[in-house]
């Protein structure tokens, strides 16, 4: 039987949240979301953190209504079951989007590393991407005592650039600025920074607890990292001028160094775990993803198929892999983290009119969690889907094709199936 290991605690949850998210944004997009938010950046990362957040109260209560891997897959099938499509997609699109995210943070590591070696990003990327993909296939509880460390160090290195900005004349100046169109346009980039507590879910046969700790690890880490994240936006502000940051392959690194000169090579040192870490979590959750779909028999059944001893999924994880080397070619870090993020917006959308969906067809359905409501409907998810659709408005020309073409592709393919079934 292709069965996982349950050996995940609420602890580890909320580090798998966390690492993932501060690594998928802060060290790696901020630089590219102050060239469009300008002296609002700190702006930015609030509202995206907000409408992540409604979008998380989502997640919290389906994933306490159906603890299993495959989320949106699972979230969309139920909530409309005779569109089993609607699911099959939404699941494709957030592997697609969890390939997407491990190339962009290794092209964000790749920038890193050459703030001390000169080697090519695309080879630096290509063998981040292999070496993590092993460790994962290692095992959940192995990658998952990386991962502890590894955030432990993010977080560490975040409080050192507040620290830094704090002592700085100029931090709270940000404070000051109005909102402008940029501050919206930036906030559907800064999203992807907070990719990661819907990865939690995915996690769901490998918690020991899963209807009890699931929610709790989602909303802690989005909570722990919008807090984070304001404060080094503030501080990141402080230290330096908007088109510094903009203009930087190592925008953290750059700020550390402009707080304190021989703070930044220890700024880059910690971004390189930061980064690295969320490569592992990202090519696990999409990994997950695929597996949770083979085993509802949406996906051919042999993707399930785990390790004997390490019970990890291996065929998911090389194919992530094989989807994540497609992106590398894209080069430039903000094409390719625009594209995991309309990607994840969209299945964020489908979650959220989900929730509303199952809240009048599955009433009597029991919810150890449950979001705040008028009577069945949920107002909350209501308020995630707005947010979404605004932020889905913000996107370039080439990020709408590439993600259209993706799109229309599976849609044909299961539909097709659907009518051949």
């Amino acid at each position: 039987m292709n069965s996982l290991k349950r050996s995940l605690g609420v602890f580890l949850l909320i580090f798998y949240g966390v690492g993932m998210i501060l690594g998928a944004g802060i060290y790696s997009i901020i630089g590219k979301a102050a060239a469009e938010t300008k002296e609002t950046l700190w702006i930015g990362f609030l509202i995206a953190g907000i409408s992540a957040f409604l979008t998380a109260l989502s997640y919290a209560e389906l994933s306490s209504l159906y603890p299993k891997a495959g989320a949106e897959f699972i979230y969309l099938q139920k909530a409309f079951p005779k569109k089993k499509w609607l699911g099959s997609i939404a699941g494709i699109a957030m592997a697609f989007s969890g390939a997407a995210t491990a190339a962009t943070v290794a092209l964000a590591f790749s920038g890193y590393l050459n703030q001390f070696i000169e080697i090519p990003i695309g080879l630096t990327a290509g063998v981040v991407l292999i070496f993590f993909t092993l460790i994962a296939l290692i095992g959940i509880n192995t990658s998952g005592w990386v991962t502890v460390v590894s955030t432990l160090i993010e977080i560490a290195g975040l409080i050192f650039i507040i620290y830094l900005g704090w002592r700085s004349d100029q931090f709270g100046e940000a404070l000051k600025t109005t909102p402008h169109l940029g501050t919206l346009s930036g906030s559907a980039l800064i999203i992807f920074s907070f990719f990661g507590f819907e990865n939690i879910v995915n996690l769901a046969e490998e918690a020991k607890t899963p209807e009890k700790d699931l929610p709790r690890a989602i909303l802690a880490s989005v909570i722990i990292a919008l807090i984070l994240y304001v404060l080094v936006s503030l501080s990141a502000l402080a230290l330096l001028n908007v088109d510094q940051l903009a203009n930087s392959s190592a925008p953290l690194m750059e700020a550390a160094r402009a707080g304190a000169q021989e703070a930044g090579k220890i700024l880059g040192a910690i971004a390189l775990f930061s980064t690295a870490n969320t490569v592992l979590i990202s090519m696990i959750g999409a990994s997950r993803i695929l597996y949770g779909m083979a085993k509802e028999q949406e996906l051919p059944e042999i993707i399930s198929t785990t390790l004997s001893k390490r019970k990890t999924p291996w065929i998911a994880s090389v194919l992530i892999l094989l989807t994540a080397f497609l992106f590398l070619p894209l080069g430039k870090l903000e094409v390719v983290a625009s594209v995991s993020s309309l990607s994840t917006l969209l299945a964020f959308l489908g979650v959220n009119i989900a929730l509303i969906r199952l809240r009048y067809t599955q009433a009597s359905k029991q919810r150890p969690f449950r979001v705040f409501s008028f009577g069945r409907f949920p107002i909350l998810a209501a308020l995630g889907s707005l947010c979404c659709l605004a932020l889905l408005l913000q996107f370039d020309s080439q990020i709408y094709l590439i993600n259209g073409l993706f799109l229309l592709i599976m849609v044909l393919i299961f539909k097709a199936r659907e009518n051949f079934s």
